[in-house]
């Protein structure tokens, strides 16, 4: 995995990029403010980018701002917004289409290594990582509690390991049932979600918003 990362504290660039490089991760460019970060993601087209939300020139939003002009210019390449902020002005923007390959995770709550390491993963591989107070605070937690009502307790079993990244398989082996039965019961979530014709993993996203939505 190939990675670019942007964060204006040279102490923690330097010391995430080390760590990333013990665990396999190839750091191809770790850059300071917003521009240098579009011009190594378009010179380098790293598999994702680690974007600090505040950075120079003004430390307000300007890691946001080039996330989403990553992700419009070089779809292919997963940003995880890795910050102490929520700044809900472009990240509303970021995740309100398709959140396929993005994430957002506060550093306060990221526990250790292991864990973010295998949110980089999932985003470089077109999945998700999103914390549920980021969505908390973007959408409101009661916006869409009553839908979820309607899902059965095995439902909202598997919707909230959808949630932490979980394959088909892994969820039935979680629950110990049969793939199919999974299938089933995704589907069941989609149908009563009232989630729009997509393909499966715009869908699948689209619930697991749903349920981060709710609160978890």
């Amino acid at each position: 995995m190939r990675v670019v990362i942007a964060e204006d504290s040279a102490i923690l660039r330097d010391g995430l990029a080390q760590l990333l490089a013990l665990r396999g991760v190839e750091v191809v460019a770790a850059v300071g403010d917003a521009e240098a970060l579009l011009t190594a993601v378009a010179a380098h087209r790293p598999d994702a980018a680690v974007v600090d939300v505040r950075m120079p020139p003004t430390q307000t939003d300007e890691g946001l701002r080039a996330a989403v002009t990553i992700r419009q210019e070089h779809p292919g390449v997963g940003v995880l917004i890795f910050s102490q902020y929520v700044e809900t002005r472009y990240a509303a923007q970021l995740l309100g289409r398709d959140c396929a390959g993005v994430g957002y995770l506060l550093k306060e709550r990221v526990v250790d290594l292991d864990e973010f390491t295998d949110a980089l993963a999932r985003v470089a591989a077109g999945g998700t990582a999103l914390d549920p107070q980021v969505v908390s605070q973007l959408f409101g937690a009661s916006r869409r509690a009553a839908t979820l009502d309607a899902l059965t307790p095995r439902e909202r079993e598997v919707l909230a390991l959808m949630a932490e990244g979980r394959t088909n398989q892994s969820i039935a082996d979680v629950l110990v049932v049969s793939g199919r039965a999974v299938e089933k019961h995704i589907a069941n979530i989609f149908t009563k979600l009232d989630l729009p014709a997509s393909d499966g993993g715009h869908r699948r996203v689209l619930a697991v918003l749903r349920h981060l939505e709710s609160g978890g």
